[in-house]
């Protein structure tokens, strides 16, 4: 039986998208459904909020209540947008790359206060979206940068960013399976690799379980293996004096700079993300 057509005031349509995205068990759902009306209206929340008294089209309830139905199955608004701002850069999106977190600009931030001299040379490995080094490379004008993903989609994505951002003529990137196949040295190698535990994806939350790429999340048995792989090889691909700067997962960051110290890095340190978490370790390269 098809709905016979009402009047809706957009105030009520907020009430009634606030209620659904509750009843889903969301989190934000208040900021969520604002920032999804918005979308569908093409206008800013500030607009959206001193024109609730106006009445809505048909047509624009449909497309606010098809929005509201894919957030409360729990896809991320990032990925409903298919673009993320991080770094207060914008970067899109793809099925192939990780939805990029404020919890990952914490790299940015430690590399930023300790970088005494800077960089010419970046490897980002693992790259996704490109977040990681087109955000360096934006604060890093004289630097370049190479971005390395084992999916295409992945490496294709990064490239439109960096155009986008008119980052082109400084960053590249290429599909590789990590180190294989690089014979240059970096003065800084910065990687967000896979950390979680094999068992533990299960219990993600279905934002992360059900829309971020599987293999950009399994970390393996341990959570680990990827550093286990990684941190042995990266003295050889760093200039003297460079930095391995790496994403880790919560509980994570002593065994990584255990991993650095046996490899051979120095003076390794710890940096945490706004929950106080430590997200990210750092080791150098003797001079």
């Amino acid at each position: 039986m098809r709905r016979k057509s009402l009047p809706r005031l957009l105030v009520e349509q907020i009430k009634i998208s606030i209620d659904a995205l509750e009843k889903a068990g969301v989190d934000n759902p208040v900021l969520d459904a604002r920032l999804l009306i918005a979308y569908a209206l093409d206008c800013d929340r500030l607009k959206l909020l001193m024109d609730v008294d106006r009445t809505l089209s048909d047509k624009e309830i449909l497309k606010i209540e098809t929005l509201i139905a894919r957030r409360a199955s729990h896809e991320p608004v990032a990925r409903i947008f298919g673009k993320r701002e991080f770094w207060g850069l914008n970067f899109d999106l793809n099925e192939d790359t990780l939805d990029p977190r404020a919890d990952s600009e914490t790299l940015i931030e430690a590399i930023l206060r300790l970088t005494q001299t800077p960089p010419s040379r970046i490897l980002d490995l693992g790259t996704g979206s490109g977040c990681l080094l087109l955000a360096l490379l934006s604060e890093y004008p004289q630097a370049t940068g190479l971005g390395i993903d084992l999916a295409p989609g992945a490496v294709q994505q990064a490239k439109q960013n960096a155009k986008q951002l008119n980052l082109s003529k400084r960053a590249e990137f290429k599909v590789g399976d990590w180190l294989e196949n690089i014979s240059e040295k970096f003065d800084i190698i910065i990687s967000n690799p896979p950390y979680i535990a094999s068992t533990e994806i299960p219990d993600l939350m279905p934002e992360v379980r059900n829309h971020d790429p599987l293999r950009a999340l399994d970390g393996g048995t341990s959570g680990l293996e990827i550093y286990k792989i990684l941190i042995p090889q990266i003295p050889k691909f760093l200039n003297p004096g460079g930095m391995i700067v790496m994403e880790v997962g919560q509980g994570q960051a002593n065994e990584v700079i255990s991993m650095m110290q046996q490899a051979g890095l120095t003076k390794p340190s710890k940096h945490k993300d706004l929950a106080g978490i430590e997200r990210c370790v750092i080791g150098w390269k003797s001079p």
